[in-house]
């Protein structure tokens, strides 16, 4: 009797069957969170309101799944029975059924790299809100004066940019700010340098561009340029952004995203501005023009004078001739006429 009274006294807490499922999907969401999960598509079905839902099964168990109508765009290859996939979603349950199911982010065939699949989910994501559109990308001042760049301050690229911006145009004003560019927190750093740079501030007067960049590595030691947060902070950006991001086969999102993409580090910078070589050479040539023209031009004023002056000394002298033949003509007839009046 003891043992039975304890077992009710412990027991005593009566769920329903709503609480009691509440209380086991929140067991679910909070120790598995987001999960992949790889197996075979079966009883795929498009609902009319855009919704996906199938069955994801290997040899011994399966899992029901969907896919949410604005969650993801659809994928390049449709859904069918059969198809070997790998799923991203977060573990849930559907309470009206008392099902366990995933809500799938991303989905890839089987086969594809994690981090490959992330940066074109997120690609494509970005590209049907217009942040890579043509239209909304800005030129770049032909002459900058002062521009900003966001890296890490022991880099091999911010040696690389201030060696040809040094040679190029010693008359730039370069405000660098500090970022790790790599692993936990980075992308945080990068999205909020940006932002500050971008806005006005009374410790630096306001820049002409902004350059986010990195040397080269492998699409982990990238990754965190392929992060949402550092692509809506290029995209908010009140100032022009370059990109220049790895090596020239590296592509980031940051690189749609930015105004401009430059291959490597030294590249930007011979993008950014004009070589103070090239100008001078540029310059001079302008001053031996200016002075042909304005040789020229003085040499015609002179002699269109001189032209102007020999043609009023000959018009002079045919009408001093004109003048004295008339008076040498009218002279015997006003003699004739007073000899004929007397």
């Amino acid at each position: 009797m003891q043992l039975t009274s304890d077992l009710f006294q412990q027991t005593s807490k009566v769920f329903t069957v709503a609480e009691l499922t509440r209380q086991i999907r929140g067991t679910l969401e909070t120790k598995f969170g987001a999960v992949w999960v790889q197996g075979e598509i079966s009883n795929y079905k498009l609902h009319p309101s855009g919704h996906q839902y199938f069955t994801l099964k290997d040899q011994r168990a399966q899992i029901g799944c969907v896919i949410w109508r604005d969650t993801m765009l659809p994928p390049r290859q449709p859904l069918v029975d059969g198809a070997q996939v790998q799923v991203y979603g977060t573990v849930t349950v559907f309470e009206a059924r008392g099902q366990y199911q995933l809500n799938v982010q991303i989905l890839q065939p089987r086969g594809v790299g994690v981090l490959q699949a992330k940066f074109e989910a997120l690609k494509r994501k970005l590209q049907a809100e217009g942040l890579f559109a043509p239209e909304r990308k800005r030129s770049l001042p032909k002459f900058p004066r002062r521009i900003g760049i966001v890296t890490s301050p022991s880099g091999a690229a911010i040696r690389d940019m201030l060696n040809v911006l040094r040679r190029r145009a010693p008359w730039l004003q370069i405000l660098i700010s500090p970022v790790h560019v790599q692993g936990t927190g980075a992308a945080q750093e990068i999205a909020v340098a940006i932002r500050e740079l971008a806005m006005p501030n009374e410790n630096w007067q306001p820049l002409d561009l902004i350059v986010v960049t990195r040397g080269g590595g492998s699409i982990e030691d990238l990754w965190e340029f392929n992060e949402e947060i550092v692509a809506r902070a290029i995209f908010n950006s009140a100032v022009p952004i370059i990109s220049a991001v790895g090596h020239e086969i590296d592509f980031t999102i940051c690189d749609f995203v930015a105004d401009l993409r430059a291959p490597t580090p030294s590249a930007a910078a011979e993008l950014i501005v004009p070589d103070i070589i090239d100008l001078h050479r540029r310059i001079d040539g302008c001053v031996r023009g200016l002075a042909r023209v304005l040789l020229n031009r003085t040499r015609d004023a002179h002699n269109g004078w001189i032209t102007g002056a020999r043609f009023c000394s000959v018009a002079s002298r045919t009408r001093s001739t004109a003048t004295s033949a008339a008076c040498s003509t009218s002279l015997p007839r006003c003699r004739r006429a007073v000899l004929r009046a007397n």
